[in-house]
């Protein structure tokens, strides 16, 4: 899936010369934890999130920090922090640097960014001009929608064999041998496994695939050091979807 699939189209913005209060009422009325900040022509040069708030005056959170640091600090950087932590306009406190895609970057390409950068939400742009956002809420709502989908596929019997199997084949760590059996969507897959961890991926795996309704493994566990053989607990059978 690309941005543009699952994006924020209707983005609550700001401008740069707007008032920290002003940005701050706007992210209580809309139930937002940032705003991209965008200039009269459009263009994205900012973004103020909750963090920036964390560290004001205001309420006593600015940083106290020993006098010898802030000597090696020098005033340069004592002066940028003064001004993030009494400022009263928000281009004074927003983050400048802004991580952006495009509206037909990879999802995993976003959550690459999320998760290196540890930021919430990503603005999509043409060039300079914002388009849209991506937050960790639309990827909540694009699994929604697929999971509610594949669901919602009712497919053959044996066509769902055939997925299944194909998934499976797909996974390095798959023992061969695998017996799959679907009937009415209900899958059931026989075999044998070396290691424990391998059981639930292999019901995970076969439960994502479109129209399966339910798993039922009946795997045997072979100790690969001694060749001791545990049947499958029968109380443990049985998945739904």
């Amino acid at each position: 899936m690309k941005a543009h699939e699952i994006m924020t189209r209707n983005v609550v913005t700001i401008a740069p010369d707007a008032s920290i209060h002003d940005a701050a009422k706007l992210m209580i009325e809309h139930h937002v934890s940032g705003l991209p900040v965008v200039d009269a022509a459009g263009k994205l040069i900012g973004i103020v999130t909750e963090r920036d708030f964390l560290r004001r005056q205001e309420i006593g959170t600015e940083r106290q920090r020993p006098r010898w640091l802030e000597f090696l600090r020098g005033p340069g950087r004592q002066a940028v922090d003064f001004v993030r932590e009494a400022g009263r306009k928000v281009h004074e406190i927003m983050t400048p640097n802004v991580y952006s895609v495009i509206p037909d970057a990879e999802l995993a390409d976003i959550v690459d960014i999320m998760e290196r950068h540890r930021i919430k939400r990503v603005p999509v742009v043409q060039g300079e001009r914002l388009l849209g956002i991506v937050s960790r809420h639309n990827f909540v709502v694009a699994i929604a929608d697929v999971t509610r989908n594949t669901a919602d596929i009712s497919s053959s019997d044996s066509l769902i064999r055939r997925r299944v199997l194909a998934v499976l084949h797909q996974q390095e760590w798959v023992p061969a041998g695998l017996e799959v059996r679907v009937k009415d969507g209900v899958v059931d897959i026989i075999g044998f496994i070396t290691d424990e961890k391998v059981r639930r991926a292999i019901v995970v795996a076969a439960e994502n695939v479109a129209g399966v309704v339910s798993v039922n493994e009946h795997l045997c566990w072979v100790d690969p050091m001694s060749g001791t053989y545990f049947p499958p607990d029968p109380k443990q059978v049985v998945t739904g979807v």
